[in-house]
């Protein structure tokens, strides 16, 4: 019957047990081999690529990623060089000495213009009464301004063209930087454009810039074309993809980071030959990379990470949105001044919204200080509201 001969062992069955009865036993077992050729592949890679950035500390915990990290020998660092030494110790101990003191601390308000400054009245009102809290300096790189106020008069520095995207755009904030560093009573450097206009009165912005514990220089990854997708393999090994930063080049500065950006040789020479439009198929923007990624690497807890400076970015354009005349309401310069959040959104197709509440001091406050871009006919309009809108 059909159940009985399922039961039944045929004769090559017979043989094959007797054949495996004595067989001799295998000296390692199969799973022991497998095993420890894995375990082998486990620790090469951690190592080669340390647990914090390899795929095992998704498999394994944080916990057990530090675990194993500490249990292997450390990575090999690259060795640097002597340019690189050198660097690191002059920021470092530019970094530790004590700030200097001055008696009557001044803000510098320097000014990059390709011409005239179209709200020279606007700004004479903001400074008028505070003579000898603030210095003015005018680098304008294609036609010797014409001044209609006073404190603009004999301020200009030596200038030189400057192209748009190029490194003589860094050149000219580094000039206006040497500049504004012979006086010894300024202590914050405030680097502003023809278009900016200021969104408070003079005391409010005079003291969150002097009493600041962070120079306020915008600084985040974007891993999309128009962030690390403008990076060159010719800037490392100093400048890693990783390292590489975008933001405003819009900013305001302690006195020790305006040292520390003029002392800069070794970080400055990648960008003037490696970042340029065009070079490599890729559009590189000087200005927007240089010191965002500069501050990155050299001290990232000393700066804010946003710039003091609003613009209007809605439009997706190469340049800001400008505001007309039409455009120039007490509504939109306080909702301006309402913001306490910086937004920056990624180039790559995820559009990725990063948010961070602006901090002075530990405390969260307004953003903005200053706003660009204004075009010169709006000069009247805001004349006529500077004394609403900047009221605290």
């Amino acid at each position: 019957m059909k159940t009985a001969q399922t039961g039944r062992l045929g004769m090559g069955d017979m043989q094959n047990l007797h054949g495996a009865r004595h067989r001799p036993p295998l000296k390692r077992p199969l799973w022991i081999i497998v095993l420890v050729s894995l375990i082998s592949i486990f620790i090469i890679g951690a190592y080669v690529y340390p647990p914090q950035s390899s795929a095992a500390c998704y498999i394994f915990s944080s916990r057990g990623c530090k675990a194993i990290s500490d249990w292997l020998p450390p990575v090999p660092t690259r060795e640097y060089t002597d340019e690189e030494v050198a660097s690191h110790l002059v920021i470092r101990e530019i970094l530790n000495a004590p700030p200097l003191q001055s008696e009557s601390p001044k803000v510098a308000f320097m000014f990059l213009t390709p011409y005239s400054l179209p709200f020279e009245k606007l700004w004479e009102k903001f400074f008028h009464g505070h003579e000898g809290k603030f210095s003015v300096y005018v680098h304008a790189s294609k036609d010797k301004p014409v001044h209609v106020s006073r404190y603009f008069v004999n301020r200009d520095v030596r200038s030189d063209q400057v192209i748009w995207g190029k490194i003589s755009m860094v050149d000219a904030e580094k000039r206006l930087l040497a500049n504004a560093l012979e006086d010894p009573d300024n202590q914050h450097f405030v680097l502003l454009s023809e278009s900016c206009v200021p969104l408070y009165n003079f005391d409010y912005i005079y003291n969150h810039l002097i009493n600041t514990n962070v120079s306020f220089v915008d600084s985040f990854e974007d891993p999309g074309p128009h962030g690390n997708g403008r990076y060159s393999e010719h800037m490392s090994p100093e400048i890693e993809k990783k390292d590489f930063r975008k933001g405003a080049q819009w900013f305001s500065m302690k006195r020790q980071h305006a040292v520390i950006v003029l002392a800069d040789h070794l970080y400055y020479s990648k960008f003037r030959d490696y970042c340029k439009p065009g070079l490599e198929g890729r559009n590189c923007i000087a200005d927007e990379h240089y010191l965002p990624t500069f501050f990155h690497l050299i001290d990232p807890g000393g700066i804010a990470n946003w710039s003091v400076t609003h613009v209007d970015w809605s439009e997706r354009k190469w340049h800001p949105k400008s505001y007309k005349a039409q455009d120039v309401t007490y509504g939109l310069l306080k909702n301006i001044t309402s913001i306490q959040e910086s937004v920056h959104v990624t180039s790559d197709e995820k559009k990725e919204v990063q948010r961070w509440p602006c901090l002075w001091n530990g405390i969260q406050k307004p953003c903005y200080l200053f706003a660009r871009k204004f075009l010169p006919e709006a000069l009247d309009k805001l004349m006529n509201h500077f004394a609403n809108y900047t009221t605290i």
